[in-house]
């Protein structure tokens, strides 16, 4: 059995990955890694005009990731956990979806040549949601940037998520339904979901539905 140290958190925009990475690294005291999204100057340009701006997007979001990552290899002897919002892998998700023939070949030459020098996790939390959940946590938050997300797309992007990680080897998955919980706001929720995240053994691919769980409990 290999030690869990890197965990990440990955879910389509308003899974709640960003809220989960930061309550699990205030438990463990671990070291945290959040994606700087806010940073790329291209995004709310994208949401109005995808198609203009997809590569511009891309290309910003793929090398801010990859230095923030790079400096992962280095193990951090202060921390026993490190706690991460994203996987590296997922770039390739929005670049499949967003980018077209021409401009994702220019995007498989750059992830080809960088990727191999990355630490990858050693398991991967992806919340899963529907559609309705996601668009209602988006709305509830309510950050600028999103204002012109349409549903299409968060429905285009929830499913080419779910295609992705049930493919995924790279790290041992862990896919939670995320729809019926509450784990910001609800202690029992989270801890209940900390403690399947750290229990001794994990396979490469393993379900975790906390609804079934609470039925079985009334």
């Amino acid at each position: 059995m290999s030690q869990i140290k890197y965990i990440a958190i990955e879910g389509v925009i308003g899974a709640g990955k960003t809220s989960l990475a930061k309550m699990i690294s205030e438990k463990l005291s671990a070291k945290l890694v959040l994606e700087s999204f806010e940073d790329n100057p291209f995004l709310e340009k994208f949401y109005k005009n995808p198609r203009r701006y997809a590569l511009h997007t891309q290309m910003y979001f793929l090398m801010s990731r990859y230095k923030q990552l790079l400096e992962l290899r280095q193990d951090d002897l202060f921390h026993n956990y490190i706690i991460s919002d994203y996987i590296f892998e997922k770039d390739k998700i929005f670049a499949y979806l967003n980018l077209a023939d021409d401009e994702l070949e220019l995007y498989e030459k750059m992830v080809s040549f960088i990727e191999r020098n990355l630490q990858t996790p050693d398991l991967v939390i992806y919340l899963q949601s529907t559609v309705e959940r996601l668009m209602a946590n988006i709305n509830k938050r309510g950050r600028p940037a999103e204002k012109q997300m349409s549903e299409t797309y968060i429905s285009d992007l929830n499913e080419a998520y779910n295609y992705f990680f049930f493919r995924f080897k790279a790290s041992r998955v862990m896919i939670v339904n995320a729809t019926e919980i509450d784990f910001v706001n609800n202690k029992n929720d989270f801890d209940e979901l900390v403690a399947e995240i750290l229990k001794p053994e994990h396979g490469n691919i393993e379900y975790f539905n906390p609804s079934i769980k609470k039925a079985a409990n009334k």
